[in-house]
């Protein structure tokens, strides 16, 4: 939630907000009349006199010169600052950095850019660089304090503590482990054979299947964790969230299909996720993948590195997708390509059962065969489709290879319409694909949705045969 400026208290449900500068304000604070002076040791030497008119100065804690502002000075020293930056916090924690940052009035003269917005800093001004002395981490004092990177709390004169890791799982016996997610049973590493692919058996980390590479296996049920997977940190920090982040995740269990990766905005229950544990912001979630995408992104379909440089509240159009969301975004000159956490996280290569080779994500590329293998259909190269490198000539949409709920947990995921228990099922309970019992089409999906002794190729036709009950 953000803060106001002046008072840094949690803004109420109207205020003041300006998104070129990241400043709000509450509506009380507005209409406060300034004290005419302010003496602050901790800034500054000398007592500091409101300057009557709004007017572009430049402060000296924040670089910005917007007016919105009241601003204070001292003529003599010619120092300005904003009245919002004198409650600027001297030392911060922030989910960008492993280290604890503090505020510097200046910078020396190298070329410092700052590692949230990946904007050239000013080295007259004021900002925060990094406590460890071997560590060259700079932005800027309204970038450092954004309501999605800093958690608020003011570290001056608070000892540092040192947080234990929790390992994922303990081992037992060369290639035997317990994992924290399935304790009532040992993990046994195993080797995915090349030409052995079977695609109902999933990771119940991800929800992905075992393309190639090792893989921990239950020595007495069918759990299954990618060797990647495994070895997850159960907590983490992560860049679009101040707050640390636990890894939960579990089997056997059904799980109620209600909540969405905060980032990709897909439903994530059934796969584990990494959720804030702190008051006031439990459902803030994220996905496997997701939570494990770092910057800088580098995209196939783009030219130039990507990063996470969006202000809060703020959402750009996806140039792949189309969606406003928050997106990874190119910082390079006259460059406005943006991407989304769910088009950034598509996989970049995946298997097909009815090909030996692996299948790659293309964007924009031509291809001999413009039709998608699975539902007969033209392929529109811009929206993306996978394709074999081989001679084989095999193209798919991505939604036809990979199903319109890239997360769900099918046997282990459920959720209520309209007071009914929908089931979410693997599509291969039959001979043939089941028909849809309210578009009265194929399912040609990878999941099919149960309701008694109904079947629903997708969770529309779920939502429109129930309204269709009433």
């Amino acid at each position: 939630m953000e803060k106001c400026y002046c008072c840094d208290k949690h803004l109420e449900d109207i205020f003041y907000y300006c998104s070129p500068c990241d400043f709000a304000m509450k509506i009380a604070c507005v209409e406060k009349q300034p004290l005419l002076s302010v003496h602050h040791l901790k800034w500054h030497e000398h007592t500091l006199s409101l300057f009557p008119r709004h007017t572009s100065l430049t402060c000296d804690a924040c670089a910005l010169t917007h007016s919105t502002c009241h601003f204070y000075v001292c003529p003599p020293c010619d120092f300005v600052i904003h009245q919002s930056c004198i409650s600027l916090p001297r030392v911060i924690r922030i989910s960008r950095h492993p280290h604890r940052i503090s505020f510097t009035p200046s910078f020396d003269q190298r070329d410092w850019f700052c590692s949230i917005c990946r904007q050239k800093i000013d080295n007259r001004y004021g900002g925060y660089s990094c406590f460890n002395g071997s560590c060259s981490y700079a932005a800027h004092s309204r970038c450092a304090t954004q309501s999605n990177v800093w958690d608020g709390i003011d570290l001056e004169g608070v000892p540092e503590e040192i947080e234990e890791e929790n390992e994922p799982f303990v081992i037992i016996s060369n290639g035997i482990i317990q994992h924290f997610s399935h304790g009532q049973h040992h993990l046994r590493l195993e080797d995915s054979v090349w030409g052995d692919y079977d695609e109902s058996k999933l990771c119940q980390s991800c929800i992905t299947p075992v393309y190639f590479g090792n893989f921990y296996s239950c020595m007495q049920c069918k759990f299954i964790l990618h060797e990647k997977c495994a070895n997850l940190s159960r907590k983490i920090y992560h860049p679009i969230h101040p707050h640390m982040l636990t890894l939960v995740g579990g089997y056997g269990n059904v799980q109620i299909l209600k909540d969405c990766c905060s980032a990709c905005q897909w439903i994530c229950r059934g796969a584990f996720v990494y959720e804030c544990k702190k008051q006031g912001c439990r459902s803030f979630r994220l996905n496997v993948q997701c939570a494990t995408i770092s910057e800088p992104l580098v995209y196939k379909g783009h030219m130039h590195p990507l990063f996470l440089t969006s202000k809060p509240l703020e959402g750009r159009k996806c140039s792949v997708c189309e969606n406003y969301t928050m997106t990874f975004n190119c910082i390079e000159c006259a460059c406005d390509f943006a991407l989304c956490f769910r088009c950034a996280t598509i996989p970049q290569n995946v298997r097909y059962k009815h090909d030996e080779h692996m299948l790659t994500l293309s964007y924009g590329e031509e291809t001999i065969k413009n039709w998608c293998e699975a539902c007969e259909k033209s392929i529109n190269p811009k929206k993306g489709f996978y394709k074999c490198d081989e001679y084989c000539c095999v193209t798919l949409h991505i939604k036809c290879l990979l199903g319109n709920e890239l997360y769900i947990n099918p046997g282990y995921s459920s959720y209520a319409s309209n007071g009914e228990k929908v089931l979410v099922m693997p599509n291969n309970q039959h001979m043939s694909r089941p028909l849809c019992s309210h578009c009265k089409k194929r399912c040609l999906r990878k999941l099919v949705f149960k309701v008694s002794r109904f079947i629903f190729c997708c969770r529309n036709c779920v939502s429109d045969h129930m309204y269709l009950s009433l």
